[in-house]
């Protein structure tokens, strides 16, 4: 009998899967994948057709003070700042659209935080 972690597990792959059938990133138009652990988050532009990470960004490489973001505080202002910091990342490789890839997790939260720092930075989805 599987535990109730390897459960919502297996579910979040099904929607990883899922989504990933359609949504495809270009060298035009990257995917923009977002994955939350516990205790950071990461996020990648992706170009699907030559599989290569054109940018990346996580906490882990953020500085106390590039993760004070107004009216936001925890974990949330983090995630804030790592979509800011993978966009400002992607402007300077001239990208400018992307397509959102939440990774089978649910928007809301980091996920969205993370989204909103991206459209903050500048990119469009």
């Amino acid at each position: 009998m599987k535990d109730i972690n390897a459960k919502k597990r297996e579910a979040r792959l099904r929607r990883q899967r899922r989504v990933r059938a359609t949504v495809r990133g270009t060298a035009a138009k990257p995917r923009l994948s977002a994955y939350r652990s516990l205790g950071h988050i990461y996020a990648q532009l992706i170009d699907d057709e030559s599989g290569k990470t054109l940018a990346a960004a996580s906490d882990l490489k953020l500085s106390k003070k590039e993760t004070k973001v107004e009216g936001k505080t925890g974990k949330v202002a983090v995630a804030f700042a790592v979509g800011q910091k993978v966009a400002a990342e992607a402007v300077k490789k001239g990208v400018s659209t992307v397509v959102f890839d939440r990774n089978g997790f649910a928007y809301t939260g980091r996920v969205a935080a993370l989204a909103d720092g991206a459209r903050a930075g500048g990119l469009k989805f």
